[in-house]
């Protein structure tokens, strides 16, 4: 893919591996073509939005979910994980109507709303609930803190780990996102990544040098925020507690 972006749209279609000097010709037929710097904004505000908001939810249902006793919390978690074999697709067109009756088309919230609250996350932190020491949480009760002040000060410091692979996974799933931001973003303003990529293979001819550009363009900020806290993520997904 980087070897490719570097080069003619002929040399890629030949196998060509080895890197050229096509680069800024490539950069300035895409910016030429798209508007590269709108779309990495819209896709960046989504995603980060999605993905702080998201955390706060699904750490608090995930944390209330176990450190609460009631009898039937459990049957309400079968019925949360239930939703996970319910197909996106399935509540595609029934989403889309009721957004677009509510006026949310083209705008953040309509982005965000269908997967601000995900069955997998909120399972997660529940897991990673469970490994917190409920006896921290009876002498911070004893001395006075309420249940948001234990939940912000002492649960979130202590989860770093469990976070960092929520929010990993979260923003990857947001920024790669295509098929509902292709149904709900009408307008071309609202375009993200995903979108730009996947308008460059329409029409007659295909210049690969560019496509692979923009797929690299694309791919970077996932990689860069994956490596950075790949041991935070390996150790969330673990549920490892220091």
């Amino acid at each position: 893919m980087v070897s490719a972006a570097t080069n003619k749209s002929v040399d890629v279609t030949r196998g060509r591996l080895i890197p050229g000097t096509y680069l800024t010709e490539n950069f300035k037929n895409l910016v030429n073509s798209q508007n590269i710097g709108r779309a990495l904004g819209n896709s960046f505000k989504y995603a980060i939005i999605l993905t702080l908001v998201s955390l706060v939810i699904c750490s608090l249902a995930g944390y209330g979910f176990e450190i609460f006793h009631d009898k039937g919390k459990d049957i309400v978690m079968n019925i949360i994980l239930l939703a996970m074999m319910v197909p996106f697709v399935a509540t595609l067109i029934p989403l889309f109507q009721m957004f677009s009756k509510a006026g949310w088309l083209n705008s953040t919230i309509g982005f965000i709303l269908p997967t601000l609250s995900t069955p997998f996350l909120i399972m997660m932190f529940r897991q990673s609930a469970r490994s917190f020491p409920h006896d921290i949480i009876e002498a911070a009760r004893i001395d006075g803190l309420s249940e948001l002040r234990i939940f912000f000060q002492m649960f979130i410091p202590t989860m770093k780990s469990t976070y960092a692979a929520a929010m990993t996974i979260t923003f990857m799933n947001a920024w790669n996102s295509y098929l509902w931001p292709k149904v709900i973003m009408t307008d071309e303003k609202s375009m993200t990544m995903p979108m730009v990529v996947a308008n460059l293979t329409q029409g007659y001819v295909t210049d690969y040098g560019m496509l692979m550009l923009a797929v690299l363009i694309c791919t970077l900020p996932t990689a860069v925020i994956f490596f950075c806290l790949q041991k935070s993520f390996a150790e969330g997904i673990t549920g490892a507690v220091k």
